[in-house]
């Protein structure tokens, strides 16, 4: 049997503050507007003298911030990666935050939605003041990043390309990018669930919730129902969800999903130019056997910013979509760099 080492580095600690939201109050599903919001200190951290630079941690679908504190069987937490990261000198003493975003539709892509709930609200106008009036942190978009993975990595890109100016770096790991290839190929078993609810999509639901063991299958229903909600509410009525296609022939509807596209980084990306040229540092990567095929949306969005004159740093690395966290050793310390930079000016 093997024992994991233990780390003879110092080691950072965890603040956690309890925050009650006003923008996330009127969210359909009544999900919780108190929450804890979690804070890795690094070993150094301190309340005077030169603030320290902040990154965001946005999770996966199916995590939240409260997963990311979990002690790992395999591999590192992310709580261990930062302490090693700045044991071996790779990353500057950071401060990262660590927000609870989790919905009852099992995660969230960090977008305004009256069907899901003001989750980018909730990050830029709520916590970000919050967290800069209680911790010594850089109280400017120059000291300020973003990351994830999935998920939390369309949340980066959609910040990035609409919140220039609260985030001053992004990095998104196989964040979710050309819908087409993404999505779609889910529509036919979403239908098969739902046709088992006679296409009552709340009726799903709640039975998700019930289930012991829910499988693969329900996983790919809940999160196409979270799609949905998040790229197209209906804003007569917030609690219901409607889909881009027919339940009985999986065809699509035009002008449901063309309101999905819209939200698609591939084609966000025009308009997002001025936004992104702004930012210090722009990363982005995906496995090249990542079986959502967010490769090829990663590689259309790459092209896309060539064409268009976005200074970005992409990779493509030999993996797939599962355990890819060891990919935050090369983009922390580039968004912490880029950050120090900017501030410094020498960039």
């Amino acid at each position: 049997m093997r024992v994991r080492k233990k780390r003879d580095y110092p080691a950072g600690s965890i603040a956690r503050f309890e925050h009650r939201s006003t923008v996330l109050a009127d969210n359909p599903w009544g999900d919780p507007v108190l929450r804890e919001l979690a804070v890795y200190l690094p070993h150094d951290y301190r309340e005077s003298g030169e603030p320290f630079i902040a990154l965001w941690d946005l999770a996966a679908f199916s995590n939240s911030g409260p997963g990311h504190l979990n002690w790992r069987n395999q591999g590192e937490s992310l709580i261990e990666r930062l302490d090693r990261l700045v044991a071996e000198g790779r990353l500057p003493s950071t401060v990262v935050v660590i927000p609870d975003c989790y919905t009852s539709l099992g995660g969230n892509q960090y977008v305004n939605s009256p069907s899901v709930g003001r989750y980018a609200d909730y990050l830029v106008e709520e916590l970000v003041p919050f967290v800069s009036k209680h911790l010594n942190v850089v109280d400017s978009r120059d000291g300020r990043g973003l990351f994830g993975k999935s998920s939390g990595g369309y949340g980066a890109l959609y910040h990035a390309m609409h919140y220039s100016e609260t985030w001053g770096a992004a990095a998104s790991h196989a964040g979710d990018a050309g819908f087409d290839l993404v999505y779609r190929p889910e529509f036919p078993t979403v239908c098969s669930v739902l046709n088992g609810f006679g296409g009552d999509i709340e009726a799903f639901i709640r039975s998700f919730w019930a289930k012991n063991r829910p499988v693969g299958r329900d996983y790919s229903t809940l999160m196409i129902a979270a799609m949905a909600a998040s790229y197209d509410p209906d804003l007569e009525e917030p609690g219901k969800i409607r889909l881009p296609f027919d339940l009985h022939r999986c065809e699509l509807i035009p002008s449901r999903w063309q309101r999905w596209l819209s939200f698609d980084p591939v084609n966000m990306v025009e308009a997002g130019v001025q936004a992104l040229n702004s930012l210090h540092g722009f990363y982005f990567d995906v496995g090249i056997h990542d079986q959502y095929n967010i490769q090829y949306g990663s590689r259309r969005l790459a092209d896309r910013c060539d064409q268009l004159g976005i200074e970005c740093h992409y990779e493509e690395f030999d993996g797939t979509h599962s355990t890819i966290d060891w990919r935050l050793d090369h983009s922390l310390p580039f968004m912490v760099t880029a950050l120090k930079n900017a501030i410094s000016g020498t960039c």
